[in-house]
């Protein structure tokens, strides 16, 4: 056989044997949790790396680059910087108008969150931006929430196909080209509409249906304002405030009733709302759950709530060391639907790190006809 034939012979099994890697490479299905290569741990080959910068659209494992992609380890960098990765060892710095992603099978027209460890790098504002299925949002990560630069943001998605392409991208263009923001972990979650329970005009009351939350980290996860959004990371619930609201387990800390709850890091500038289905002039009474994390935030803690024309503010003394007290609002329905709107009155921080923003905790919302 001459070397034209095998050739002839060959080149088809290559192709094929290359495209089954490619498929296999580009898509996963992806139960609850990490994605594949979510933390980064898989690195680039020596060859595929010229100091920290990532050369190769493919080279990072799992995961397809464009742009200026840095492989970072946690640690003192040159020039000065000290970067913290929270999550294990390694992480990835997107450089201006730089972006990674990742196709995965999911199921279509259900409903995903992705949850994903950020912080910036430089003074200046950065942004990271979300997208799939055609939605995208982006989300400033200038303010730090966590004092060791572990801000934990969720974004929530419809698939409208069974294989959907996840971006996370710096859209900034910043003069320094080596800032950027750090990219920690990615996991993703179905998130599934939640039903009434019985008695209970509330969705989601108990916070129970939310984004995934690291299992091997406190730091909760930070739900930004999303008032257009069509889809939630917390189904149910309205964030239409500047500030986002945090997502808490009672795993990390304290929880007044059930898993999850939601802390309200930013006083008045994070707020939390939902509409019910109500009949006109009939009354209702509102009771909720306040109290405090269990994570050093300390002072004199002040809930309001409102509902129709009413309102109510619920005062709870922290310590830091957990614990709740009930509040309540009766109020008269003046239509089919009325607001619920829940906010802090205050701005909070730790006793010993004014650098971490936190506040008060809000759970087990429930409304009845009475």
């Amino acid at each position: 056989m001459n070397l034209s034939s095998l050739i002839r012979i060959l080149l088809p099994l290559l192709m094929i044997c290359n495209s089954h890697y490619i498929a296999s490479f580009v898509y996963a299905t992806t139960p609850n949790g990490l994605l594949p290569n979510g933390n980064f741990e898989e690195g680039p080959k020596p060859s595929n790396i010229k100091k920290t910068v990532i050369i190769g659209k493919y080279s990072l494992p799992k995961w397809e680059i464009n742009g200026l992609v840095e492989y970072i380890s946690g640690g003192p960098q040159p020039g000065g910087f000290y970067f913290n990765v929270p999550r294990d060892v390694h992480a990835i710095r997107l450089g201006n108008e730089a972006s990674i992603s990742q196709e995965l099978e999911l199921n279509k027209d259900s409903f995903y969150s992705i949850t994903f460890s950020t912080t910036r790098t430089c003074a200046q504002d950065e942004v990271i931006r979300v997208a799939a299925s055609g939605s995208s949002v982006d989300l400033p990560v200038q303010t730090l929430y966590n004092s060791d630069g572990g801000d934990t943001y969720a974004w929530a998605f419809k698939a409208t196909s069974e294989i959907v392409k996840i971006t996370l991208k710096n859209p900034g263009v910043e003069e320094d080209p080596s800032c950027g923001p750090l990219l920690d972990a990615v996991a993703i979650k179905e998130i599934f509409l939640p039903r009434y329970t019985q008695g209970n005009l509330v969705k989601n009351g108990d916070f129970e249906t939310g984004p995934y939350v690291f299992e091997k980290y406190s730091g909760g996860v930070l739900l930004p304002p999303h008032p257009h959004d069509l889809v939630s990371p917390l189904p149910g619930w309205i964030i239409e405030s500047l500030k986002p609201v945090k997502y808490i387990d009672s795993k990390h800390n304290f929880v007044p009733s059930g898993s999850f709850a939601i802390e309200l890091v930013g006083g008045r500038e994070s707020a939390i709302a939902q509409i019910i289905y109500t009949k006109p002039n009939k009354s209702y009474l509102l009771t909720f759950k306040v109290g405090d994390a269990k994570n050093g935030c300390h002072g004199s803690m002040v809930v309001e709530a409102f509902a129709a024309k009413k309102t109510v503010k619920v005062h709870f003394n922290s310590q830091g060391k957990g614990g709740f007290i009930m509040g309540s609002l009766k109020f008269q329905a003046e239509s089919d639907r009325t607001r619920l709107t829940f906010w802090s009155a205050f701005y909070h921080t730790r006793v010993n790190d004014f650098s971490f923003m936190c506040g008060p905790v809000l759970d087990d919302v429930k409304v009845v006809s009475i």
